[in-house]
């Protein structure tokens, strides 16, 4: 019997409970799942404030004890759809299914002829890193939406600092 390993992608800004619930989903239909880290070449920005770096530190602790055997393999954009598909391929450990909810990223992959799911999406209204975010800045409580190791993480690189940092506005 050949292995079965899944292509999840995501920005993972942060890492939060809801990809968590995904991973742990796609998890128990394959034996592993290779995590595409989105928008890789971005950090210190407003939408993207961790760095890949960070993101695979929060993926890999947040999924310690989970028993979700993984690699997270940091993937920077490109401007060209119609390459896209390749340039994941290139940069991944082989797959044979892709699990997303992203229009796009559907496509692409159907029009390359890779089988496709939608996994079940958790709370999506709750779990989002853009209300992440936000909340962040706003100094309102965020932790309870996030695995505690990545709140551990964000803590230890000053993240919540940061992004109030890069999100404020140019002082006049």
């Amino acid at each position: 019997m050949h292995m079965k390993r899944a292509f999840y992608i995501g920005r993972f800004q942060p890492f939060h409970l809801g990809h968590y619930s995904i991973i742990c989903s796609i998890a128990k239909e394959v034996d592993e799942v290779v995590i595409g880290i989105g928008s890789a070449q971005k950090s210190h920005d407003p939408e993207n404030p961790f760095t890949a770096g960070e993101r695979v530190l929060m993926i890999r602790h947040a999924l310690e004890d989970a028993n979700v055997k993984h690699y997270a393999i940091p993937i920077e954009d490109l401007q060209r759809n119609a390459v896209w598909v390749s340039h994941i391929i290139s940069m991944s450990p082989p797959f044979n299914v892709v699990y997303s909810n992203n229009p796009l990223v559907i496509q692409l992959f159907k029009e390359a002829n890779i089988d496709v799911r939608q996994p079940p999406m958790f709370n999506r209204k709750g779990y989002s890193g853009t209300e992440i975010r936000k909340m962040m800045i706003e100094g309102n409580e965020w932790r309870q939406l996030v695995p505690p190791a990545v709140a551990e993480v964000i803590d230890e690189i000053g993240g919540v600092e940061r992004l109030r940092n890069v999100s404020m506005k140019d002082i006049e």
